[in-house]
């Protein structure tokens, strides 16, 4: 598990198992636990563990070990005679065989080189075993280690102790610690296994989350869905500062916030293309239609070109068809007339004009090139006789 430091001066531990979440894409984490109440149990284990009681525990089970480990050095000791005997008999075997039975001197061959093999095995298994013979404890040193025993809980409390002496002193005695969290009751089974086998079973009861105050609020999971379609995360988190939204803890939006807020909540982290392939940006819209970004701007504004926002100051994502194309022309075409005269012709307000191109009640055209370039209308007499009527 992995320990995450949290709190004021950071001083509060917490462990946590994300290897199925990280590695496995399971969702969600394996298991989590606050460190407090744990590291208090497995000190109070230690503690317990070196009281002169204790020590006088750990000798016995010292000899114990002893007369164990005797024991499994007598049975490798009769496993290297075997093997030396099975290595021996093929020998044997080999010898006796005639030059002139290539067959079964091959086999023989093979079958002792695979009894000699097994005989270095067995040898160094119990040159391995020999050397980490455990050391029986001398009068003066179970006086010593009983002196320190009474002596430690002192020290270990003193303030001058620091974390890493600690973990030190813990890392003398325990190899392992596992820790399995069940959910009801919320409780953490804790399994201590000692230097030299011993293994402790500890309880820890855990206290039950309370309600979520950290979570990102569902309007913005909801946004961050939407916008993930077309945005990358960097324009993502534009947009939701620019909105004023912040994070569950009260920060500003960033792009590894708003990845992370996609990964816990499954959003894909790629945008989708657009299926019918007519959305554009302000940028893309300009360079294929042959004018400032400043004219799609304004014609998005007046309503003149179709347009998308997901949301409030989301990027502008423009619907380029055919019929659009066809309105961006490089000259003048017969019949169109700028703004005011098609208003004086028409006999109409320049905004009713306007409002008439919105709806599609009069054609308009972009000139994109000359002094005469900009909104053109077509005003034509009968178009100004259907007004009149």
């Amino acid at each position: 598990m992995q320990v995450a430091y949290s709190g004021t001066g950071g001083k509060i531990p917490r462990y946590t198992c994300a290897r199925g979440r990280d590695f496995h894409v399971t969702g969600g984490m394996c298991q989590s636990l606050g460190g407090v109440r744990l590291d208090r149990a497995v000190t109070q284990a230690f503690l317990d563990a070196v009281t002169p009681g204790g020590v006088r525990a750990c000798a016995e089970a010292i000899a114990e070990i002893e007369a164990g480990h005797a024991e499994r050095i007598a049975g490798r000791r009769l496993a290297v005679e075997r093997a030396m005997f099975e290595a021996e008999r093929r020998q044997r075997q080999y010898d006796a065989c005639e030059p002139e039975n290539r067959l079964v001197a091959r086999t023989l061959e093979a079958r002792l080189e695979e009894a000699l093999v097994s005989l270095e095995r067995e040898r160094r298994a119990l040159a391995e075993l020999e050397q980490r013979r455990p050391e029986p404890l001398s009068g003066a040193e179970r006086e010593a280690l009983a002196r320190h025993a009474r002596e430690l809980p002192r020290l270990w409390d003193a303030p001058t102790t620091t974390a890493r002496e600690r973990k030190e002193l813990l890392r003398t005695l325990i190899v392992e610690v596992i820790v399995t969290v069940h959910a009801d009751p919320r409780r953490a089974c804790v399994e201590i296994r000692w230097d030299g086998g011993a293994r402790s079973e500890l309880t820890v009861p855990l206290t039950r989350g309370g309600r979520e105050t950290g979570r990102t609020p569902e309007s913005a999971i909801e946004l961050i869905r939407r916008l993930a379609r077309h945005h990358p995360d960097h324009q993502i988190a534009a947009i939701l500062n620019k909105q004023g939204r912040r994070t569950g803890t009260g920060l500003p939006f960033t792009e590894s916030r708003v990845a992370g807020v996609r990964e816990r909540a499954g959003i894909p982290i790629a945008p989708r293309p657009d299926p019918a392939g007519e959305l554009h940006t302000v940028e893309a819209a300009a360079r294929e239609l042959g004018v400032a970004q400043t004219t799609i701007y304004r014609w998005l504004k007046a309503g003149l070109l179709p347009g998308e926002q997901i949301t409030a100051h989301a990027p502008w994502r423009i619907r380029l068809t055919d019929d659009i194309r066809r309105r961006f022309v490089p000259d003048v075409p017969a019949g169109y007339l700028p703004l005011d005269q098609a208003a004086k012709r028409l006999g109409v307000a320049r905004q009713t004009v306007l409002h008439k191109v919105q709806r599609g009640e009069l054609h308009a055209v972009q000139v994109t090139n000359g002094r005469r370039n900009g909104l053109r209308i077509k005003a034509s007499d009968e178009t100004a006789e259907l007004f009149d009527q």
